[in-house]
């Protein structure tokens, strides 16, 4: 069990790291248990062996229990037009009721391949707070903070297929001007909702009023890897589809202070205000793996992937070298065949 490898951790990533780094392990990501948190879930829960197509629970069921995944795979099925999600080895799902108590499942669990978890009741939860109380309040602000993440991307995609809902309340809450009403509509991308390259460009002329003391600026250009393939063999509706759903995940990376944008086509860019270059290249994995997950119903079989370019800006220079600095590192990974990132040595 302690060798279980994730499924986040796929050797298709390109992650460039010093000598240092690559001793060390990378960063955890959203919902991937350290060795420790791993080991302490395993000991109290209730093993149980899957089947593939197996169902763990269905949307709409009051939920009691978490759920730690060993070995396998499990698929997470929204419904709604949502894009589906996979969790891996090492990865945990259903928290939130051990948090809360009891809560409704906003997801079918199916298992997609033959898979070994563990199933941690409240009371073996209560035990574990008594017996590793540190431990476990890291675990259950990571939690947090992911669960915030994902309830704004859900209200976020929610928003958006509702539009005609949200042009009624827009007309009831507008208290603004015409003249900026028509300046944030010219700022934004229509389909993904990110700010657009004038958007991002009137951002620069103001990101001296917006830095924090003790921060870098870091760039990520965002590439989908085979986009037109993607068009040719879905068509245009599943595409744009994909680019709302990598422009989610890219949301989701970003802190208030930063600033996720669509340039155009299927390039996306996050600047982000970093403490250095590990936080950048752990931002950068979040989204290469969170991308892997996706899934898309109305296309079967459909799988997507994105390249990265992560490079850590010099604030004396401009947008245009910092662009040129991180498009150089895009391109190497597309040169690998894609599928990872490629960003400052940690």
């Amino acid at each position: 069990m302690g060798n279980a490898v994730s499924s986040n951790q796929s050797t298709g990533s390109v992650v460039s790291i010093g000598q240092a780094g690559a001793r060390a392990r990378p960063p955890l990501l959203p919902r991937e248990l350290s060795d420790r948190e791993l080991g302490l879930f395993t000991s109290v829960g209730d093993r149980r062996d899957l089947r593939a197509g197996e169902v763990i629970f269905r949307r709409g069921e009051l939920g009691r229990s978490m759920f730690v995944i060993e070995s396998g795979q499990i698929r997470l099925e929204f419904g709604d037009g949502m894009p589906d999600k996979l969790i891996g080895a090492r990865e945990f799902f259903g928290e939130l009721t051990l948090f809360i108590g009891n809560h409704t499942r906003v997801a079918n669990a199916v298992a997609t391949s033959a898979t070994t978890m563990h199933i941690i009741e409240q009371q073996a939860f209560e035990q574990l707070l008594d017996a590793e109380p540190r431990l476990l309040a890291q675990f259950m602000r990571r939690s947090f903070s992911y669960l915030v993440a994902s309830e704004q991307q859900l209200i976020a995609s929610l928003k958006r297929r509702n539009e005609d809902l949200m042009v009624t309340l827009d007309s009831l809450r507008q208290t603004q001007t015409q003249l900026n009403t028509a300046q944030r509509l010219v700022q934004t991308d229509e389909l993904t909702g990110l700010c657009n390259r004038r958007g991002l460009y009137m951002f620069l002329e103001r990101l001296g009023e917006t830095r924090l003391p003790g921060t870098q600026l870091g760039l990520m250009l965002i590439d989908i890897d085979r986009f037109k393939q993607i068009n040719d063999r879905c068509g245009h509706l599943v595409g744009d589809q994909v680019l709302r759903a990598i422009a989610e995940e890219v949301q989701g990376a970003a802190s208030a202070c930063d600033l996720p944008s669509r340039l155009g086509g299927d390039e996306f860019a996050l600047l982000a205000q970093v403490t250095g270059a590990e936080e950048l290249a752990a931002r950068a994995s979040q989204i290469v793996s969170a991308v892997r997950g996706l899934r898309f119903p109305t296309c079967e079989g459909l799988t997507v992937s994105v390249s990265i370019g992560a490079h850590l800006c010099v604030e004396e220079t401009d947008w245009a070298i910092w662009y040129s600095d991180a498009d150089c590192l895009l391109y190497e990974v597309k040169g690998q065949g894609g599928d990872g990132m490629r960003g400052p040595a940690v």
